[in-house]
């Protein structure tokens, strides 16, 4: 098994960041800094993330998350912020697919499934996702149109959103947004294209997972059918 897989395997991270890992010299081998990213491991190593043993998961888990605002979509933080790791009420170690802004709440998948999280987060990927926005403004419909039609957002034009308005109120505006890619804040780069930056944002929406009515930092187990969906898209 190749290294950056067996540490997703272990519920550690995703095997792209578990690259990451190998690069800033956070993995060892048999007591040595690992250089060789594309190392296999072999029977009766000992495989080592951030001076601690690591063995793969034999139970994949699945949790459904609505993200807070204020926490940070890891496993750790540097600056010692909370971590949405934190509100699984699992001892098994899982680790976030993809990534929530720290002020962005909204649905997030957890999971110890290295192989489904690659899946989910290749760039290939055309995975649909669902945002409620509350944009400063008036979004008038014509903007809307732009941001359907695809806007730059600063060296790259998006592809074809869905957007609805919902209602304004003097000084902002409540629209939902569907989008098929995962650019680092992508919603909040195509309001602000249009001039209207965003001052709330959370995930409804994803595929056809949806929060419900799962409280704000609460989260459920997914179901078979839902594990097997996202195993199939």
């Amino acid at each position: 098994m190749r290294i950056n897989q067996y540490i997703a395997a272990a519920g550690i991270t995703s095997r792209r960041k578990a690259d990451e890992m190998i690069g800033e010299g956070r993995v060892r081998v048999n007591g040595q800094v690992l250089e060789n990213p594309g190392y296999h491991v072999q029977d009766g190593d000992v495989i080592e993330v951030d001076g601690n043993k690591i063995t793969p998961a034999q139970k994949k888990v699945y949790y459904l998350l609505n993200k807070p605002t204020g926490y940070v979509t890891s496993t750790a933080d540097k600056e010692g912020r909370p971590v949405v790791t934190e509100l699984v009420p699992d001892s098994t170690r899982v680790f976030p697919v993809g990534r929530l802004d720290y002020n962005t709440s909204g649905l997030l998948i957890l999971t110890n499934d290295g192989e489904l999280s690659n899946k989910l987060m290749h760039p290939s990927g055309e995975f649909p996702k669902k945002y409620l926005v509350r944009a400063a403004g008036i979004v008038t419909l014509a903007e809307a149109k732009m941001l359907e039609k695809g806007v730059d957002i600063g060296g790259f034009v998006t592809s074809p959103a869905e957007v609805h308005l919902i209602k304004h109120d003097r000084n902002s505006t409540l629209a939902e947004i569907t989008i098929h890619e995962g650019k680092n804040r992508q919603v909040r780069r195509m309001f602000k294209a249009v001039g209207h930056p965003v001052l709330e944002l959370c995930r409804t929406g994803l595929g056809n997972l949806t929060i419900g009515k799962l409280a704000i930092g609460q989260c459920r187990k997914l179901s078979p059918a839902e594990i097997d969906y996202l195993k199939r898209v």
